[in-house]
């Protein structure tokens, strides 16, 4: 699936006049900032549904609320709504609570959402409904958007190869299921790529990608389970690790915190220097997955009356900025110069097709 650009993101269906929907028991603030003339316009509905790790994961759920929020910033009749889910099992009921309320636009968050989100979809079909990391299977009024998250993490490993001093690098997961292990492919094959350039043999601890097995945490929200698995990776010599777990992932940073400078961590989904500053001194980089701006622009389109098309969605790659790595921040003066200069050139031949990122977990 070729990627869409950003300004089609989100969509009426032609095919019985749909507008794309969203869930919520959170509501943004009452006040309607200056922004598109769109004060005129009838209140647009943008409704979310969070996965587990709640709204303030400093991830990808809180990703996608500021992309919400953002809507409204630009599109002033957009009404951002949320509801947090705490099992899976508020996935189905979330969502239709949102379409009896008569959201313009339902938002799921999450790959694990894509049953619920296919079944209350297909009995309602005139009601649209967008989905993050999943593509639904015959669900025309299912808005997908997803990531080519392994390109960007090729990148953040072959910088953790370069910038490791023990020449053990890990990572780890909060479920195995493919919007997080595509991260951890690509992380796997930038280290291999580095030990190929330079004659090296960085280890990878936690993930084995041509067995598909590794290490999870089994939740995106547990600290204490963070912190366990990061201690078990540094005991083993590992000094720079890339939790791909939502809140779980705070427990590495705090290890790395401790460790006085010895560790220290590749975040994901969000800038940590903008979504966890108290940790900013430990992340070297973030694997950014740009949910909010792909979650914005679909629903300033929704909001505008254009239209969306459910095929082919969105992906978001390094050539269209839907993926990336964030500034180095604080350790911008402790990356090497010549490591910089071979990340960047690196991003540069991905995105011509010169190097090959491949991924079994990428969206197609």
């Amino acid at each position: 699936m070729r990627p869409v650009t950003g300004q089609r993101i989100v969509a009426i269906l032609a095919a019985g006049g749909l507008t794309l929907a969203a869930a919520a028991c959170g509501d943004a603030p009452e006040d309607t900032p200056s922004g598109s003339g769109a004060s005129a316009a009838a209140a647009y509905k943008a409704c979310m549904v969070t996965d587990t790790g709640g709204i303030d994961d400093r991830s990808f759920n809180a990703s996608a609320w500021a992309g919400l929020q953002g809507a409204k910033d630009t599109a002033s009749n957009v009404d951002p709504k949320y509801v947090a889910s705490t099992a899976e099992a508020d996935y189905e009921p979330n969502l239709r609570q949102f379409v009896t309320q008569k959201c313009n636009f339902i938002l799921a968050v999450g790959g694990l959402m894509g049953d619920a989100t296919g079944k209350v979809a297909k009995e309602n079909a005139s009601q649209t409904f967008g989905i993050v990391d999943s593509s639904i299977a015959d669900a025309t009024n299912v808005y997908p958007m997803q990531f080519a998250t392994d390109e960007a993490a090729f990148l953040a490993g072959y910088l953790a190869a370069g910038y490791s001093k023990s020449g053990t690098v890990a990572t780890y997961g909060g479920l195995k299921i493919p919007p997080v292990t595509v991260f951890m492919d690509g992380f796997a094959d930038g280290v291999a790529y580095y030990n190929q350039a330079k004659s090296k043999n960085v280890k990878v601890l936690g993930w084995d990608k041509k067995a598909q097995n590794g290490t999870f945490a089994e939740n995106f929200g547990d600290q204490n389970k963070g912190k366990s698995i990061t201690n078990t990776f540094v005991a083993q010599g590992a000094d720079v690790i890339m939790p791909v777990a939502g809140g779980t992932g705070l427990g590495t940073a705090d290890v790395a915190k401790a460790s006085g400078g010895k560790v220290s961590v590749v975040w994901v989904d969000q800038d940590g220097c903008k979504s966890a500053e108290q940790y900013c001194d430990v992340f070297l980089t973030t694997v950014v997955k740009n949910i909010t701006d792909a979650v914005k622009q679909a629903v300033v389109d929704g909001a505008q009356g254009k239209t969306l098309a459910a095929t082919p969605g969105y992906l978001g790659t390094l050539e269209n900025n839907g993926v990336s790595l964030a500034p180095y921040n604080q350790f911008d003066s402790k990356v090497d110069a010549a490591l910089k200069s071979e990340v960047d050139t690196l991003k540069a031949d991905i995105i011509a097709g010169k190097v090959k990122v491949e991924s079994a977990n990428a969206p197609k």
